[in-house]
């Protein structure tokens, strides 16, 4: 085990080493764009890409490579678990700077600010994929919300926007002050941070709170039912490339702590912490697919859709096997892939018609086939249709649901893939068979055709061909191979 000293040996330095680069080529970046007047924002944002680019290298060159270890006594752990995840913001980021190219170019002010935003929040969910104690966690956490504070609020013109930026702030320090005091009672109760050191301590009713709060606090960063309530107004009055950011990136970094702490932390408690992701799966599922029916925007559609996509993670969760964390991260995959391909066009759609309303996209493959083509595409594969990657994703999930005779969640889950082929495709409806209001042209520009080319090649490959990014995430859960007791197994209850 690595321990933290004054300085830190070259060793130690490489775990850290795509962090570094990530925060020097920032600061590169933030000097450029004070020192020469004349470097516009474009120039900024393939700069950003770049330097997203040669870390992302770094990563899969580490995960490759088997480069794994801990700094600052256990704080800080690099595992193939770690570099997925950093792999999925870092992939996530990228395309979302890509889809801010033409977006940035309507500001009026800080417009390479704007990309340092992005790649600070970044740099935070990258450090929280390797959290491995609850002071990590708050850190880590707060650092990457504090730059989505300011880009939800972006558009200082836009009274939407504004209201989004103080309801998100608002929520946010709630849901920090409950992460406080949660990790104060479990400190208390256990006299360790550490998530491995938690492992085998006797349960009290301290320690049940104090977990219960940090659920609480990560069930707001990843949208959970009843923690959802910022997401719809944040989702529709914030630029919407950092709605379509908030919509994957910070998702994924706190499923990491949730997948290391339940299953390190946690896991002489599965019985009680099964029915919690139960309950919560059921619920989530079930609101988000029934309120989306009733939007008339594309955005909070979405945000509605996310809600019970976030319900469909926690049923890999609620089975609390290797089995369900291999699904959780596999279905990420094919989420980030359909989610953001959706959003780059609704950028380019909006960019023209100046509306997120689903009204206005009536007659969309008249004026592009090209992007209803797409988002008929990214549509089906968020319901789970055959052969997209989102069938295969949840198959995946319920497969390790169904190993755990979690029959209930699997029948409600299978009743909201059809609501929620009914909203999607009212969509499709609108695109395909209403007459358009107006018959003009929209043209995708170059940024947004390479987003939504990727967006297009992931959901086909992961859907036909699924099997290396399967085994990606196996092998980035070995360590949860010990943790496979089945539910029935552990029926009865500490304490009872």
């Amino acid at each position: 085990m690595l321990t933290f000293n004054l300085t830190l040996s070259g060793s130690d330095l490489l775990l850290l080493l795509p962090e570094i680069f990530l925060t020097l080529w920032l600061c590169v970046v933030l000097c450029l764009d004070f020192s020469l007047k004349r470097i516009t924002h474009q120039q900024l944002a393939y700069l950003s890409i770049g330097g997203l680019g040669i870390t992302g290298l770094m990563l899969i060159g580490m995960d490759v490579t088997g480069i794994t270890g801990a700094l600052f006594k256990n704080m800080f752990v690099l595992d193939h678990l770690a570099l997925f995840f950093k792999i999925l913001v870092v992939l996530a980021t990228a395309l979302v700077v890509f889809m801010s190219i033409d977006y940035v170019r309507d500001f009026r002010f800080f417009k390479g600010e704007y990309y340092c935003m992005v790649v600070m929040s970044a740099i935070g969910m990258m450090f929280m994929a390797s959290s491995n104690d609850l002071l990590s966690v708050f850190v880590t956490l707060e650092f990457s919300t504090f730059g989505f504070y300011v880009l939800v609020a972006y558009l200082r013109d836009d009274i939407r926007s504004s209201e989004a930026g103080l309801k998100f702030f608002i929520l946010g320090v709630f849901a920090a002050g409950l992460l406080a005091y949660g990790i104060s009672l479990v400190y208390g109760e256990t006299g360790t941070m550490v998530f491995s050191e938690m492992a085998g301590n006797q349960g009290s009713y301290g320690l049940a709170i104090g977990f219960i709060l940090i659920f609480a606090a990560l069930g707001f960063k990843i949208g959970a039912v009843p923690f959802h309530s910022w997401i719809p107004d944040t989702y529709q009055g914030a630029p919407t490339p950092v709605t379509a950011f908030l919509s994957i990136a910070p998702k994924g970094a706190a499923l990491a702590i949730l997948i290391r702490m339940f299953y390190v932390a946690l896991a002489s408690f599965k019985p009680m912490w099964v029915v919690v992701f139960v309950l919560a799966s059921i619920v989530s599922m079930t609101y988000g697919n029934v309120v989306a029916i009733a939007q008339k925007n594309i955005k909070r559609l979405l945000a509605y859709s996310g809600i019970a996509q976030i319900g469909n993670i926690m049923i890999g969760l609620a089975a609390g096997t290797k089995q369900g964390s291999d699904a959780i991260m596999f279905f990420l995959l094919t989420y980030l892939f359909a989610n953001l391909g959706a959003f780059a066009v609704i950028i380019a759609v909006s960019q023209v018609i100046r509306s997120d309303e689903i009204e206005d996209y009536n007659g969309l493959n008249r004026r592009s086939p090209f992007l209803a083509a797409a988002m008929l595409l990214f549509l089906l594969s968020l319901a789970g249709v055959p052969p997209l990657a989102g069938f295969i994703g949840k198959l995946y999930l319920f497969v390790a649901a169904m190993e755990q005779e979690l029959y209930t969640l699997l029948v409600v889950g299978l009743v909201n893939i059809v609501i929620s082929m009914y909203y999607y495709l009212i969509v499709v409806k609108k695109m395909y068979i209403n007459e358009p209001t107006d018959p003009s042209p929209i043209a995708a520009s170059m940024p947004i055709k390479v987003a939504v080319y990727v967006g297009i090649a992931g959901t086909l490959v992961l859907g036909i061909y699924p099997g290396p990014f399967i085994d990606w995430a196996v092998d980035a859960t070995l360590m949860f191979s010990n943790i496979v007791a089945p539910v029935a197994a552990l029926s009865v209850l500490p304490g009872s």
